[in-house]
């Protein structure tokens, strides 16, 4: 199983709508990646800044390449940051390793895809991306 485009718009749209609900008033920009790490859908609010994307995009493919959350991910940052470093350095300069990373899993826990977004608090990111994922009728993992 894999992410198609319609569940991959719906991440996007239902994130999107979430920041709105709770009152974010920055531009957001989501990403959501396939199973091999390649973009499925992407969109960004008018406003974003120019960064934001890449942003986004880092955020998940630091999920894709290291199979954890960005929490996760942010975690071993704040405890090994010399082996994050480097793994930073292995991937191209492409791993942001703050929360807004969310994996994707199917119903048996598989990954099947990852979301970056980014625009606000990573942990108000965190919250629209979990919220997408989980009303495209996946299972989010943050990495927490």
């Amino acid at each position: 199983m894999n992410i198609t485009l319609a569940k991959s718009r719906k991440i996007i749209s239902v994130a999107l709508k979430k920041a709105e609900e709770i009152g974010l008033t920055k531009p957001m920009s989501v990403v959501v990646l396939d199973g091999r790490g390649t973009v499925k859908a992407s969109e960004s609010q008018d406003g974003s800044s120019t960064l934001r994307f890449k942003i986004a995009l880092g955020k998940a493919n630091g999920c894709i390449a290291l199979g954890i959350g960005s929490r996760a991910i942010f975690a071993r940052a704040n405890e090994q940051p010399y082996f994050v470093q480097a793994v930073n350095a292995q991937a191209d300069g492409n791993l942001v390793p703050v929360p807004g990373g969310v994996l994707v899993r199917d119903r048996k826990g598989a990954i099947i895809g990852a979301v970056g977004i980014t625009g606000d608090t990573s942990d108000n990111d965190e919250l629209c991306a979990v919220a997408g994922i989980e009303a495209a009728g996946f299972q989010a993992d943050t990495g927490a």
